[in-house]
Formats: C-alpha cells, structure tokens, sequence
C-alpha cells in the first residue's frame, strides 16, 4: 500500500485574528529573524499576497523574496506588512529588574 503525502501549509490555517497572532507570537518568541520573516509571509499568502502588495505599495513579488525562508525584509516593510497584517510589535521586558 502506497501512502500520498503532502505538503502541509500552515497558511491554510490561519483563519482568525487570533490563529495570526498566535502563529506570530510563536515565531516571535523564536528570536529566529529568519524564521519571523518566512513566518509574516506565511500569514500573508493566508490573506492574499496580491491584497498586501496593495496595501503596502510593496511589489507582489518583493513580498514573496523579502519574505521568504531565505528573505532578509527591511524593519520599513516588516512593519508595513504587519499593519496590513492587522498584527503590531510590543515590548516587553526579557528581565525583571530588582
């Protein structure tokens, strides 16, 4: 017996506000700068790279470059692509001091 497999694509998940921002605190928590930006072009197939291009001004395939498991997207379009995104940054601190 034969079993197909698949490649599984979290994009196809990533129905809710809430699925994204989980999905993005997971890779934020990481620190993993590669990871983080192959993750935000994850959540932007999910909500439609053509619909993000247009929203940001940023080239459809600028998007899929920068944002790829190899793509090195500058802060500028991060952050453009997060407020698209409908997901912001926040800080907190990594130590509690005395």
């Amino acid at each position: 017996m034969t079993v197909k497999l698949t490649t599984f694509d979290p994009a196809e998940y990533l129905e809710t506000e809430e699925d994204i921002a989980l999905f993005m605190n997971e890779a934020f928590a990481t620190g993993d700068y590669k990871h983080i930006a192959h993750c935000l072009g994850i959540v932007a197939r999910a909500k439609g790279m053509t619909s993000i291009a247009k929203e940001t001004g940023l080239a459809r395939e600028q998007l899929y470059k920068s944002f790829s498991e190899d793509g090195n997207p500058t802060l500028k379009n991060t952050i453009a692509v997060m407020k698209a995104l409908g997901v912001s940054l926040s800080a907190t601190p990594t130590h509690q001091s005395a």
